[in-house]
């Protein structure tokens, strides 16, 4: 059995002021709490992947955004800064929150975006030193599709009070350990899951590396600070949000995917142009919010053709991948090369696949898949998580 990850060993996991040494130059991963992006924000990350990267942006697991093969990691970061998407140094890799990306726009019980923003602000005047970077926070609006990918501490929105406040289900790593009521209370607790862990064992990066006795008196410490437990929601069964789709105020959402999960630069300008919000959902996909019908019409139209996919039914919706070879050392195949060919070839695709080139199985959903992983010998073998 593989030993869980440790804080007493270097965190791999890139961030904008801490970049990744991979075999194809720098890698800087922008967080973006619940996966929101202005598109002026988009435009500036397209322009700087475009003038000093490999002119992508690449969809991560978690919502986020990643800038590879970096030959001025200086001149990066400072178009991060700004475009106000990176705090500070301190904070940058602990903003590690995802949201319902329907949420205050489809069905749900309330709108947790503004959890979402206060979670984010009290998270860069917390003590970052406390918090792990690998730490996943999740606010679920409650139809239960955060609560299913089992952060390590989740909000879940049970109903609204009769002062407007919501009343949220606390679970720790999947396990319901009470309620809270009101914004703030709801935020405390899951900051304060979060500084537990730290106490508790100081080398643990996640919910999962305690050992049992640990983990106990992590849910112990939540149950003695809240109301009764709960029994959680039913998981949401995953489906992708690809398509056109009717908000609750009558304007029209886009869900779009692209090939490998990377988002072209000269595309990703052209999405920013569209002038609205955008979501990046943890499966990588790219919500374009709050338009009307001629221009959603338009959008199609145009960026289709340029490579956003809006067809639920395209095996891009399903199938995602590592980098793979050569842009990583310890890669035993090239793997962005092999699933494109595989999609190509026209297999059908049954089940969500990952397609990755070690081990360490980097990017993978957190739901169950069919993991495809290569062997030393060039060839791939296939594991269902």
């Amino acid at each position: 059995m593989t030993e869980p990850a440790r804080r007493d060993a270097a965190d791999r996991c890139p961030g904008v002021f801490s970049t990744h040494a991979a075999a194809d130059g720098a890698v800087a991963r922008v967080r973006l709490p619940g996966g929101r992006i202005r598109p002026d924000q988009l435009e500036l990350l397209a322009q700087a992947a475009a003038a000093h990267g490999d002119g992508y942006l690449e969809l991560t697991a978690r919502g986020n955004v990643q800038l590879r093969g970096l030959t001025d990691v200086d001149a990066v970061a400072d178009a991060v800064v700004a475009a106000g998407l990176a705090p500070s140094s301190a904070h940058d890799k602990v903003r590690n929150i995802e949201v319902s990306p329907l949420t205050g726009r489809i069905g749900g019980v309330a709108d947790v975006r503004p959890l979402a923003d206060l979670l984010d602000e009290r998270l860069q005047t917390a003590d970052a030193s406390s918090i792990s970077g690998r730490f996943l926070f999740g606010l679920d609006d409650g139809r239960g599709d955060i609560a299913r990918r089992q952060p390590d501490v989740c909000a879940v929105v049970r109903s609204v009070d009769a002062s407007a406040e919501v009343v949220a289900d606390v679970l720790v790593g999947g396990v319901p350990v009470g309620s809270a009521r009101g914004d703030d209370a709801v935020v405390t607790e899951l900051l304060a899951v979060a500084e537990d862990l730290g106490d508790i064992s100081v080398g643990a990066w996640r919910v999962a590396d305690l050992t049992d006795a640990e983990r106990m008196d992590l849910t112990t410490r939540a149950r003695t600070r809240l109301a009764t437990v709960v029994g959680g929601p039913d998981p949401m069964p995953p489906e992708p949000i690809v398509g056109w789709f009717g908000q609750d105020d009558g304007a029209v959402l886009l869900g779009a995917v692209v090939e490998l999960g990377r988002l072209p630069a000269r595309l990703a300008e052209f999405v920013a142009a569209v002038a609205v919000p955008i979501v990046v959902t943890p499966d990588r996909e790219i919500l374009i919010c709050d338009l009307d019908e001629g221009v959603a019409e338009t959008v199609v139209r145009v960026l289709a053709p340029m490579g956003l996919i809006f067809d639920a039914a395209s095996p891009w919706a399903a199938v995602s991948c590592c980098v793979g070879a050569p842009g990583c050392a310890k890669s035993s195949a090239p793997v962005r090369d092999d699933l494109l060919a595989r999609v190509r070839g026209g297999e059908p695709v049954a089940e969500r696949e990952h397609w990755v080139g070690c081990g360490r199985r980097c990017g993978s959903p957190s739901g169950p898949h069919r993991s495809v992983e290569a062997t030393p010998d060039g060839g791939y073998q296939t594991h269902r998580r």
